[in-house]
């Protein structure tokens, strides 16, 4: 807890003053000792002049910017740093069937929108990354607590796609996500994809060298579009088992033989990629320690309110005053009169 003007403090001097100050109003009777006491009359005096301690310190205290500090906390949990690496080549925006989406159809790339969107909600404590390729890789959003900007970079891997797949230099990135993350958390790369392309050696090496690092568990989520090559199918003829032939068989080889947890889901329709999500969201759940930052919270609004309630308390103390009035003098006159009067009878009767 910390305020922005810390020399307004020096006003809670005057919370002293309800406590010594009295407040004379005229009444008709000369001494407060002629009052009898009571044990409510104290509780009540005495909270009033609390209300009064109270009313000037908020008021000081919300002046001064009373607020709490942003603060980090260490927190444990279940789940995994992940980076989406997702395919934006202009294929993804067909549908399964290979064609432009038609009215209520979806695209590879909404279909993969929507499901990793509702995936993103059921893990609220992962740590994770975006990044994209196509003709070359774009980094998109660090590894990152804050979900909103997770779920808004998913949302706009939709938009029309370039022409090239360029899948090696796209896991270089994913992978590099990782190079500043000390925490020993579990760390995941899941690949969106309806396709693949030939790695290049060096770019194959990088990739060898990268998981050595930073061990990864990998994820790809194969969409396969109707009538294309699947990543499980055999060479019809010796001389079609070629990464030029068939790239996609032979990414699913190059990736299994990283030496490091690898799974392939091949999916040819939306529910099959619902299905293959909901099966990485049952494996990811290890547990995960991670550091939740708290930011500032401003107190001076709450400040202002107690004062005001401790200032209406006092106002309505101050609307139900009645005086002594005028009542006990009366009395007090006639009693007085009436003791002449006797003195006078008695003197006459002398």
């Amino acid at each position: 807890m910390d305020v922005d003007h810390r020399a307004l403090l020096a006003l809670l001097v005057f919370c002293a003053l309800p406590l010594v100050a009295r407040t004379l109003s005229g009444t008709a009777v000369p001494a407060l000792l002629a009052v009898p006491r009571d044990g409510l009359s104290r509780v009540l005096d005495g909270g009033l002049k609390l209300a009064g301690v109270v009313a000037i310190a908020a008021l000081v205290l919300g002046l001064a910017g009373l607020h709490l500090t942003s603060q980090t906390v260490e927190r444990v949990g279940s789940g995994a740093h992940l980076v989406l690496l997702f395919d934006r080549s202009a294929s993804m925006d067909n549908t399964f069937a290979d064609r432009q989406p038609g009215q209520g159809e979806e695209s590879k790339s909404a279909a993969a929108k929507r499901l990793v969107t509702d995936f993103l909600a059921r893990r609220p404590r992962d740590r994770m990354g975006v990044a994209a390729f196509s003709t070359s890789p774009m980094p998109v959003l660090p590894l990152t607590d804050h979900h909103h900007a997770v779920a808004a970079a998913v949302a706009a891997i939709d938009r029309p796609g370039l022409a090239l797949t360029d899948v090696g230099r796209g896991l270089v990135l994913a992978f590099s996500t990782f190079d500043r993350d000390g925490t020993g958390a579990a760390r995941a790369v899941l690949l969106v994809s309806d396709g693949a392309a030939v790695i290049d050696l060096r770019v194959q090496a990088a990739l060898r060298d990268a998981v050595k690092r930073s061990p990864v568990r990998i994820y790809w989520l194969f969409l396969r579009t109707a009538g294309s090559a699947g990543i499980f199918d055999k060479p019809r003829a010796p001389g079609e088992d070629t990464p030029q032939a068939m790239p996609e068989r032979h990414l699913n080889l190059f990736l299994a033989s990283l030496g490091v947890p690898y799974r392939a889901f091949e999916a040819g329709s939306p529910q099959a990629v619902a299905d293959a999500i909901a099966e990485i969201d049952r494996q990811e759940t290890a547990p995960l320690t991670y550091l939740e930052r708290i930011p500032r919270r401003n107190l001076a609004r709450p400040a202002y309110g107690i004062a005001a309630l401790a200032m209406a308390l006092l106002l309505l103390a101050r609307l139900a005053e009645r005086g002594l009035g005028a009542r006990p003098a009366a009395r007090l006159h006639d009693a007085a009169k009436a003791a002449v009067h006797d003195a006078t009878q008695f003197g006459r009767a002398a």
